[in-house]
């Protein structure tokens, strides 16, 4: 009788701890997909020779995909604000200060749009893996530099700090965004992003890369998420730098990996001009190596919603 009460409670135990596991399994968030180097390799492609506080920007912006899209709409409806009605007007919208940094710069804003499938992947290992970006981002640049691509010239200052490639505008004030092929530029052909499309204005077939118009951000200084509040900082983690601090995204849009079609992110508002970390596990909506859909925009905007653009010699996004 002894040896038949022992026996059920070791089930009842065993039970019971079979139990726990599992709960304490679905108490457990889900971890996201760690991507290789190269695949990082071939996500920072497009954007790793972009100068590096616009960099910055668009990390940040991208663990805001659905701000994104908001922002990209709204700016196709309102293409009469130039200028400083423009900056007032962006600056009450409720978008994280990343998302408004980048109405500076609507052919990127646009892009991001167009490629979302690609720009929610970018925010999303950030959030996971911010020093395999940066490290990712360097490689890049240190290909394009041995490729004939990355050098100093009248629209931007290229530096090496020890193994750190940094790119800083030529004119504090103006900032040039290049046009190249992210697929051809680097020397070495890569394989693009799944689903990624070109958009006019940020590209050019060919190995080759080349400016043209510049973009005045002296109009949205006064702002607390204008061009001179963000930084890169390479030595430190591949940290986005935000007002002299860390950036940290407060970015609560959540889905199940395990579903890449039908799905529902739940959002959640976050506090308007507030920076937020990127750190933690981050899954995202829209992305996913190997199955990059796309949102298309309905028009393009690749041009400038401010006057006063400074020739070049490329279309970044501003009027010719």
């Amino acid at each position: 009788m002894n040896a038949i009460k022992n026996s059920g409670w070791v089930v009842l135990l065993s039970l019971c701890m079979l139990f726990a596991g599992v709960m304490e399994g679905l108490a457990q968030p889900p971890q996201a997909a760690q991507q290789s180097p190269e695949q990082l390799q071939q996500l920072v492609a497009p954007i790793a020779l972009y100068p590096d506080s616009l960099i910055a920007q668009i990390l940040a912006a991208a663990t805001y995909p659905h701000e994104i899209v908001e922002a990209e709409n709204w700016l196709q409806q309102h293409t009469n604000l130039t200028g400083d009605s423009l900056a007032r007007e962006v600056d009450k919208q409720a978008w994280d200060p990343a998302v408004k940094a980048l109405a500076q710069f609507p052919a990127v804003l646009a892009n991001m749009n167009q490629n979302l499938a690609w720009t929610s992947e970018l925010g999303d290992v950030y959030v996971n893996q911010p020093q395999d970006v940066s490290a990712a981002i360097q490689v890049m640049r240190q290909q394009a530099q041995q490729a004939g691509n990355l050098n100093t010239n009248a629209q931007q200052k290229v530096t090496t700090q020890g193994q750190t490639i940094v790119i800083q505008p030529a004119t504090p004030d103006v900032v040039y965004v290049p046009e190249y092929d992210p697929w051809m530029v680097y020397g070495v052909p890569l394989a693009p992003f799944p689903g990624w499309y070109a958009y006019p204005g940020l590209f050019i077939a060919g190995p080759g890369i080349r400016f043209g118009f510049g973009f005045p951000v002296g109009v949205f200084a006064g702002f607390g998420w204008g061009w001179h509040r963000w930084d890169f900082d390479w030595h430190r983690g591949g940290r986005v730098v935000y007002n002299h601090n860390t950036y940290i995204s407060h970015s609560t849009t959540i889905i199940n990996r395990n579903h890449f079609q039908g799905f529902a992110p739940h959002q959640m508002p976050h506090a308007p001009n507030t920076a937020h970390t990127a750190g933690g596990t981050h899954p995202s909506p829209f992305s996913g190596f190997g199955h990059g859909g796309i949102a298309r925009s309905n028009s393009f905007r690749g041009r400038s919603s401010f006057g006063g653009l400074h020739a070049g010699g490329f279309h970044g996004g501003g009027h010719r």
